[in-house]
């Protein structure tokens, strides 16, 4: 029975959301979301239920989601991006996570280059997608993706990508975890940079989260859907540039602008209370609905992608290893901002932990500092991708 009604589909998507959190709080039967985590269950389940004839590939409903829950949820995720402690990760930190979104960004570019001849037309535009996730995470894919006009289609493969390429490297730096102290050495590296970034992350964490209360619920909704609508209206003020940025493109750039302007000021207090879980939220909706709209026929070319992705993975590398050379960091930063940019939030301060036990909150504010670089650079990754093709 095909369910049309756009009440039914929203009742239907939220309890497929609603059921795959509470499947992955279940130990016993949780072991699958350590290699296949929940977004991609998100997307895949509402693919499958659309192409199964159980919710239709086209309604009017995934498109009101996307136009205006994508600005409010990068909103409301920004909103708690602490932008000044991010400074407080110091000069060499940073550098590091630039010299690997800079490999990512390269990376895409050389590797479109060398293999677009071989994929399907308009591969450009997922390959801003996917510059997007591995600088910010899945809530920038879904944003250049919506931006560039990717096809839902071309979404299914990327997301494999993203999965299969990314877990695997991940595999890749923990192991790489026991050479530390060799690579440091080699590269001449002063560990009191390790230190300080400890005493800097102790002072960091000594604020707590509260619970949340209808006042902050209603604050937070005010802010994200205001500022959301209102930046859709003005980029329709602003003129097109080239093949990406066009009115819903200027939408989810000034959108981000905002969110970090806005975790300079008192709103980003609202974090505490949770505004980043309620962003989180409406994005894995935004990303059901894409998911429904996909054609199982498109994973079909995800082999030419994941040629494509590890080739990005390898530039990334050496990227991350002349920073480690050039800026003397250690091993430690160099793992975790390539975990920070192909990982993001989840998995950055695992690796971090790994690395040095006590410094996982490293690993989450550069993976906060992906997001706000991710969607910007995937975009005009896409239009450097395009004049290629």
């Amino acid at each position: 029975m095909l369910i049309t009604e756009p009440a039914a589909i929203l009742v239907y998507l939220v309890a497929l959301i609603g059921i795959l959190h509470w499947i992955s709080e279940r130990k016993s039967v949780a072991t699958i979301f350590r290699y296949l985590p929940p977004a991609i269950w998100i997307y895949f389940l509402p693919m499958l239920s659309s192409n199964l004839g159980i919710i239709p590939q086209s309604s009017p409903f995934y498109d009101w989601v996307r136009l205006y829950l994508l600005p409010t949820a990068l909103v409301l995720m920004l909103l708690g991006a602490n932008a000044p402690a991010l400074a407080k990760l110091g000069g060499k930190a940073i550098a590091t996570m630039l010299m690997g979104t800079a490999g990512i960004a390269v990376g895409a570019i050389v590797s479109f280059t060398v293999f677009h001849w071989w994929l399907p037309p308009d591969s450009w535009r997922g390959f801003g997608a996917l510059t997007g996730s591995w600088i910010g995470g899945s809530a920038n894919m879904v944003a250049v993706a919506s931006s560039v006009g990717t096809p839902d289609s071309m979404l299914g493969p990327l997301i494999v990508v993203d999965t299969v390429v990314g877990y695997g490297w991940m595999g890749v730096v923990i192991a790489l975890s026991v050479l530390q102290n060799r690579l440091d050495a080699r590269n001449g590296v002063d560990q009191t940079v390790v230190l300080e970034l400890n005493e800097k992350m102790r002072q960091i964490e000594s604020s707590n989260r509260r619970p949340l209360k209808f006042y902050d619920l209603t604050l937070i909704l005010a802010i994200g859907f205001a500022v959301g609508y209102f930046m859709l209206e003005l980029g329709k003020l602003l003129p097109e540039i080239g093949a990406v940025v066009n009115a819903f493109g200027w939408a989810i750039i000034l959108s981000t602008l905002v969110g970090v302007a806005l975790s300079f000021t008192k709103a980003s207090d609202l974090e505490f209370a949770g505004s980043s879980v309620l962003g989180q939220y409406l994005f894995y909706l935004l990303l059901a609905t894409i998911g429904a709209k996909a054609d199982l026929k498109g994973i079909l070319d995800a082999p030419l992608f994941l040629v494509a992705g590890v080739t990005i993975i390898l530039i990334h590398a050496s990227f991350l290893l002349a920073a480690g050379r050039f800026f003397r960091a250690p091993m430690f930063l160099m793992a975790t901002a390539s975990q920070a940019n192909i990982g993001g939030p989840v998995t950055a301060p695992i690796v971090a932990t790994v690395y040095q036990s006590s410094l996982a909150a490293v690993g989450l504010l550069m993976a906060v500092l992906g997001n706000i670089m991710g969607t910007v650079v995937g975009m005009a990754v896409a239009q450097i991708c395009f004049w290629i093709e």
